[in-house]
């Protein structure tokens, strides 16, 4: 028996306890804020950045200001996309497969609401 049999064991029992339940719950609810969090963090922080560099109107503090902002850019669409790519493939790989540690995985990223097992 490995170590991802005895976590799917105890986290993913059919009888579940309403406290696993609830931190099933709460992981999905974290992720989901982490992606809508994100976006909009980027948002307010470009605006104080390019407006701090304009309001500056020194030419070498719009581009510090630019280059500040597209590392943050591509900071947030990185943090975005391993969220969203670990996502579908654990919902490709729990819908392809009988196991219930997939099951319980997806339980755990997609929310329970949302989870295929929770479904049936």
């Amino acid at each position: 028996m490995n170590l991802i049999q005895i976590l799917g064991m105890e986290w993913c029992d059919p009888r579940m306890t309403p406290e696993i339940e609830s931190i099933q719950s709460i992981v999905s609810t974290i992720i989901l804020a982490i992606q809508i969090a994100i976006p909009v963090l980027l948002i307010i922080f470009g605006m104080l950045d390019l407006g701090k560099a304009v309001v500056a109107s020194k030419e070498d503090e719009i581009k510090k200001g630019q280059q500040l902002f597209i590392k943050r850019l591509i900071s947030a669409a990185l943090v975005f996309f391993v969220i969203f790519i670990v996502k579908v493939l654990v919902n490709l790989v729990a819908s392809g497969s009988s196991n219930e540690i997939w099951s319980c995985a997806d339980r755990f990223i997609s929310g329970a609401a949302n989870s295929k097992a929770s479904k049936q």
